[in-house]
């Protein structure tokens, strides 16, 4: 069994618009677990082959992970709508933020010892590889979605971060 991201943010959105309080999944190497809990916050698992899966709680946001060779990440649905952000961004902000797409491990550059994707100070395109996320040891290079110019790096190489974590910012051209 194989799915794409699509596929996958496909069935989880259907999900959320029903009130399925428990969803498993499983292909010739994964296991995906989806629960819904009676205060409406979500659980989620993916498990590798031979593997019990492991519990992870999340809030209201999803959270991606990705199972190996099967597809490159899997959002778990939030249990409800995402709540709206208590202020909106400032009109006057100069600068927007590229975000963690997924929960894992931020790298700056392809591999050890290469340049960095980009530095603070360089100018970019909508579409240029960033940086590399690491999800269940499956390397995601993170596009832009934003031309401009670099002003901040937020996160350190080899950090772990969050889905939905600022990793840069950008000052849109």
């Amino acid at each position: 069994m194989q799915l794409d991201l699509d596929q996958l943010r496909e069935l989880l959105a259907s999900l959320n618009q029903t009130d399925i309080s428990e969803l498993n999944l499983k292909g010739e190497n994964f296991e995906l677990v989806v629960r819904r809990g009676p205060d409406g916050t979500a659980q989620a698992a993916v498990a590798q082959q031979g593997q019990p899966p492991a519990m992870a709680p999340m809030m209201q946001q999803p959270v991606m992970m990705a199972a190996p060779q099967q597809m490159q990440a899997a959002p778990a649905a939030p249990a409800a709508p995402a709540p709206e952000p208590v202020a909106p961004p400032s009109s006057t902000q100069s600068w927007v933020e590229i975000k963690s797409p997924m929960v894992g491990t931020f790298y700056r550059a392809p591999a050890p010892g290469e340049p960095n994707f980009v530095n603070v100070g360089d100018k970019i395109t909508n579409g240029q590889a960033v940086c590399i996320l690491e999800a269940m040891k499956l390397m995601n290079e993170l596009e832009a979605e934003v031309s401009g110019e670099v002003i901040e790096i937020l996160v350190e190489n080899g950090q772990p971060v969050e889905f939905d974590q600022p990793l840069m910012r950008v000052k849109p051209a």
